[in-house]
């Protein structure tokens, strides 16, 4: 009769590079980076911390990776459109994925390696602007300006912890405690917000943040105009 080798226990899934990081993100995800180590990860995969040394070097090496994984879901420059729609498009695809990974706003320009997924995204973005006839110059600054825009209205956006449906709610709760005689105009922003005429729509900044969006780039076109 021949002998059963099979194993007793359920065989877990092939540990590998590309589970080690998606796994990270998802516990940067849940809990930031600062909740990352080498143990939390180890158990969200079931193993132990040192297996994961078989795949990647070191932190530096999963926090290097779980940046790169994140800048691939934005939306790059593909030289198609005009430079003035694939700004939009990448600053739009840009916001939508940090809305989901906030904590790679603080990482991505602090990870001093430039690999290939970084170099590919921001050499296509300054390759956009600079096909749309910006100067060197402009084109550093026009980067420079969006990005410190999206970054800042993202993270802006994080700290305001309420669900969209709980926001009228809570500017109710704080117009309330401002006196419309002594701060007429905070009072007056206030009824704005609870008035359908905000123009939230229901992903609730949206609207906001394309406002903004287009305020610099409309500038921006000025300038090049003037160049």
């Amino acid at each position: 009769m021949a002998k059963n080798t099979a194993p007793n226990t359920k065989r877990r899934k092939a540990l590998s590079t590309d589970r080690v990081l998606a796994a990270a993100v998802t516990l940067a995800d849940e809990g930031g980076i600062d909740s990352l180590s080498m143990r939390k990860l180890g158990q969200a995969l079931g193993v132990e911390a040192m297996s994961l040394y078989s795949h990647v070097a070191n932190k530096d090496e999963i926090l290097d990776g779980i940046v790169d994984r994140v800048v691939g879901e934005i939306e790059i420059p593909t030289g198609e459109t005009d430079w003035k729609t694939a700004m939009r498009q990448r600053a739009i695809s840009a916001h939508e994925v940090f809305l989901r990974h906030p904590w790679v706003i603080t990482m991505i320009e602090s990870r001093i390696k430039m690999s290939p997924v970084r170099t590919r995204y921001f050499d296509a973005t300054i390759g956009a602007l600079r096909a749309g006839g910006f100067s060197i110059g402009l084109a550093y600054h026009a980067f420079l300006t969006l990005d410190s825009y999206i970054y800042g209205f993202t993270l802006h956006e994080v700290s305001w912890q309420f669900e969209p449906e709980e926001r009228q709610d809570v500017a109710a709760d704080l117009g309330s405690q401002v006196s419309p005689e002594e701060y007429p105009y905070i009072a007056e922003i206030m009824e704005f917000v609870l008035s359908p005429d905000s123009a939230r729509d229901e992903a609730g900044y949206v609207t906001e943040f394309e406002f903004g969006l287009n305020l610099i780039l409309d500038g921006l076109e000025k300038h090049l105009a003037s160049e």
